[in-house]
C-alpha cells in the first residue's frame, strides 16, 4: 500500500537509487507507473507493506518502507533490487552503482566517479561547502536532515582530509 511520503512515519527505512543521468519526462511517467504497481504489490511473507516513494531532481528514486507493522525480509528486499535492476535495463540507466557521487553545482546536479570527485577536491572545484547527496541515509528522518548536506557534514568529508 502506497502512502504519501509526508505521511510516512519518520522512522521508515529508505533506499535511494541515483541515476547516472537525468531522466526525461516520458521515462519519469513510466517509472512512476512501474513504481506504483511494484509498491502496491510488494509483500513480505504475503503481508502487504506500507510504502512510499519520491523522485527528486529527475534523478533520484527514493523508496520508503514503514517497518513498524511488517519488517522487510531478505526476499522482499531482493524483489525490490530486482525491480530496480529491471528499470536499469529498460531505461539504460545505472541506479545501483554506489561508487559514484552526485552533488550540486549551482542548480545543476553533477554525477561523478569517486576518483573524479577526488580530483575535483584536489583542484578546488568542489569544497567542503559543496552540497552533496548522502545516499546512505537510513530513514525518512535522516533523509530530511542529512540527504542534501555540505560535503563536510557527510561521509564525503574524508576526501578533504589530505
Amino acid at each position: 500500500m502506497i502512502t504519501s511520503f509526508s505521511k510516512m512515519d519518520k522512522s521508515s527505512r529508505v533506499w535511494i537509487y541515483q541515476s547516472n543521468r537525468k531522466l526525461i519526462d516520458f521515462e519519469l511517467k513510466e517509472i512512476e507507473e512501474s513504481l506504483c504497481f511494484f509498491l502496491n504489490n510488494w509483500t513480505a511473507h504475503g503481508s502487504g507493506l506500507q510504502t512510499s516513494y519520491q523522485i527528486k531532481y529527475n534523478r533520484f528514486i527514493i523508496i520508503a518502507l514503514n517497518e513498524s507493522d511488517t519488517l522487510a525480509t531478505g526476499c522482499s528486499i531482493d524483489k525490490c533490487v530486482h525491480f530496480v535492476q529491471e528499470l536499469e535495463v529498460k531505461y539504460d540507466i545505472n541506479l545501483l552503482d554506489k561508487m559514484n557521487i552526485s552533488f550540486k553545482q549551482g542548480e545543476y546536479i553533477s554525477y561523478k566517479s569517486i576518483n573524479d570527485f577526488k580530483r575535483l577536491v584536489k583542484n578546488k572545484s568542489v569544497s567542503k561547502k559543496t552540497i552533496v547527496f548522502n545516499n546512505l541515509v537510513l530513514d525518512i528522518s535522516d533523509f530530511l536532515k542529512n540527504w542534501e548536506t555540505p560535503a563536510e557534514k557527510s561521509w564525503h568529508s574524508r576526501f578533504f582530509n589530505g
